[in-house]
C-alpha cells in the first residue's frame, strides 16, 4: 500500500483524535495500539500534504489546516456508514456498534435489562454501554445516545423528552419507629436526610403539596453519597430520610424495606431525556437501539408522560 495513500481507517482514527485530542483514549476507542493511531496521523498528513494536528506533552488539537479537513471527513464518514447501513438492509440484517452513556443508577436497575432484551433480537448489534452522572461531550467520547436526568444541557443534540421522573420521600420502617414519622413539612427538620453530593442545593428540600403549596425545609445529616445506588442502601439500612426516584425505590416500598413518609407532599419530578449524536440518527441500529429504549423506559414504574415541546 502507498504510504501516502488517503484510506478511511487513517481518515476515522484522525476523526476521533480530533474529538477526543487524545491519543491512547482513541487508541482503546478502536482496539489498536497508541503506535498505530500515531502512524495513521503521520501518514493521513504525508498524503494530505499538511499538517493537520498540533501536539504537546498534554494534549492534540487541530490545525486550522486541520479543522477544515476534518468537517469534510465527517462528511465522508457519515456517506460511508449510511452506504453500509442501506446495504446491510437489503438483507434485513442490523449490525454494528452503539455506544450509550446513561445516568448511573437508572442504567444499572433498568436500562441494562432493556438492552439485554434488545440483544435477543439483534443478536448482531454489539452495545457498548457506560454510566456517569457526568455531562459529557459525546461526540468527544464517541457516545450515540445518551440518557439523562435533568435538563437537557446540549442545544446541538437531538432530544427526544422520555418523561418526568416522580420522586417520593422514604425512610426505613425501623427508622421511623426510632425517630418518629414526620406529620407535616417542618416536622422533618431534625431528621437525618441522605444527602446528594452531587446536586446542588441538597441542603434544602422542595416539597409541593398535594392541595398545593410549596414548602421548603432545611435539610441535614450525618451522610452525603454521590451515586443512587448508594444512596439506596443507606435508606434501606435505616440511616435517614431522603427524597428518591420511584424507579430506584419501588421495589423496597413493595417488600416493605421503605416506607413513604408525608404521602401527601412530594418533591417536584426531574425530566428525564434522549439525546442523539444528529449526524447518529440516521443509522438504523442507533435509530432502532433509541426506539427500543424510549418504548421500554416509559413502561418503567414512576415515569410519568412528558411534558409537551420536546426537540426531537
Amino acid at each position: 500500500m502507498d504510504k501516502s495513500e488517503v484510506t478511511l481507517e487513517r481518515m476515522r482514527s484522525f476523526v476521533r483524535v480530533a474529538e477526543r485530542g487524545n491519543l491512547s483514549a482513541v487508541a482503546r476507542e478502536l482496539g489498536v495500539g497508541q503506535s498505530t493511531v500515531t502512524r495513521h496521523l503521520r501518514e493521513l498528513e504525508d498524503a494530505v500534504g499538511v499538517a493537520l494536528l498540533s501536539r504537546t506533552t498534554r494534549r492534540v488539537t487541530m490545525t486550522e489546516e486541520g479543522a477544515r479537513y476534518y468537517r469534510h471527513c465527517v462528511q465522508i464518514l457519515r456517506q460511508v456508514d449510511l452506504a453500509g447501513e442501506e446495504a446491510r438492509s437489503t438483507r434485513g440484517a442490523a449490525a454494528g456498534t452503539v455506544r450509550i452513556s446513561c445516568t448511573a443508577a437508572f442504567g444499572v436497575l433498568h436500562v441494562s435489562r432493556f438492552i439485554f432484551a434488545f440483544q435477543d433480537r439483534y443478536p448482531d448489534i454489539v452495545v457498548d454501554l457506560s454510566f456517569t452522572d457526568e455531562r459529557i461531550d459525546l461526540v468527544r467520547e464517541g457516545v450515540d445516545i445518551a440518557i439523562r436526568l435533568g435538563p437537557p444541557g446540549d442545544s446541538s443534540m437531538k432530544l427526544k423528552a422520555l418523561g418526568q421522573s416522580r420522586r417520593v420521600l422514604v425512610a426505613a420502617p425501623h427508622y421511623l419507629a426510632a425517630r418518629g414519622k414526620p406529620a407535616s413539612p417542618h416536622e422533618l427538620v431534625g431528621h437525618e436526610g441522605v444527602r446528594m453530593s452531587n446536586i446542588a442545593g441538597s441542603d434544602l428540600l422542595v416539597l409541593h403539596g398535594r392541595r398545593g403549596g410549596r414548602n421548603v425545609v432545611p435539610f441535614g445529616g450525618h451522610l452525603r453519597v454521590d451515586h443512587g445506588l448508594a444512596a439506596r442502601e443507606a435508606l434501606a439500612a435505616g440511616r435517614g430520610i431522603a427524597p428518591a426516584h420511584l424507579w430506584l425505590v419501588e421495589d423496597l416500598i413493595a417488600a416493605n424495606k421503605l416506607e413513604v413518609v408525608l404521602p401527601d407532599f412530594s418533591p417536584p419530578p426531574v425530566p428525564l431525556n434522549m439525546l442523539l449524536v444528529p449526524e447518529r440518527t440516521g443509522i438504523s441500529r442507533v435509530r432502532l437501539l433509541a426506539d427500543h429504549l424510549a418504548e421500554q423506559i416509559a413502561r418503567t414504574p414512576g415515569i410519568e408522560k412528558p411534558a409537551v415541546g420536546g426537540r426531537m
